[in-house]
């Protein structure tokens, strides 16, 4: 089996699941202004961009939004959801993915984030994380979202390896076909498990040990 000097997280729904918390935010957005949104419709959301994100939920109105509205909209879900991530706690990173994480270290690989999320840095610190990854590539150092794999591509270039050494770990079907169009090889969780994109699904964030380790 194939080894690899690094391996590049997708941050939400990987390392922690903060999805409850994006469907509240827009969800008091959406409210507010008029647009239907439902739990499908935020699942289409994962591993996206807020203004992509939001270009989807604007799909259910047939109302004009400027630009600047736009800004607002997204600005405001970023507010909600940032004040409910203050929630999380050291206690929302399992065990099992904390164990991993370390063990990978140990074993000699490199370690990065490749979120599109803008909110990774305080994420990370309330996790108890802030400072263990080699490199963090988000949506504050990117210009195009996934299925781009810029925020994958600059991850790799932050610890100095080129795709075909990392090893890249999404939820989202979006994220896989990131990895893809950047050269990467992937493993799939959830729903990027069974999209049919991933080099490898699994069920378990444990299985990475196999992957990587041998």
């Amino acid at each position: 089996m194939k080894r690899y000097s690094g391996v590049i997280f997708d941050m939400d729904g990987v390392i922690c699941s903060t999805a409850e918390y994006h469907y509240q935010s827009w969800k008091a957005v959406t409210d507010e202004i008029g647009v239907y949104f439902d739990k499908s419709i935020n699942n289409r959301l994962r591993g996206i961009s807020r203004m992509d994100s939001l270009e989807i939920i604007l799909e259910q109105s047939k109302h004009f939004f400027s630009l600047k509205e736009k800004e607002a909209f997204a600005e405001k879900k970023n507010a909600i959801y940032l004040e409910l991530i203050q929630n999380i706690t050291p206690a929302d990173l399992s065990c099992e993915v904390r164990s991993t994480l370390d063990e990978l270290r140990a074993f000699g690989l490199k370690l990065a984030i490749g979120s599109s999320s803008r909110n990774t840095g305080v994420i990370l610190e309330r996790l108890g994380l802030s400072g263990f990854f080699d490199a963090v590539s988000d949506g504050n150092n990117i210009e195009k979202g996934k299925p781009d794999p810029q925020v994958f591509t600059m991850a790799a270039a932050y610890i100095g390896l080129l795709p075909a050494e990392c090893l890249v770990v999404e939820d989202a079907e979006a994220g896989i076909l990131a990895a893809a169009n950047g050269g990467f090889d992937s493993a799939g969780l959830d729903e990027a498990a069974v999209c049919g994109k991933a080099t490898y699904s699994i069920k378990a964030f444990s299985e990475l040990k196999q992957i990587c380790m041998g």
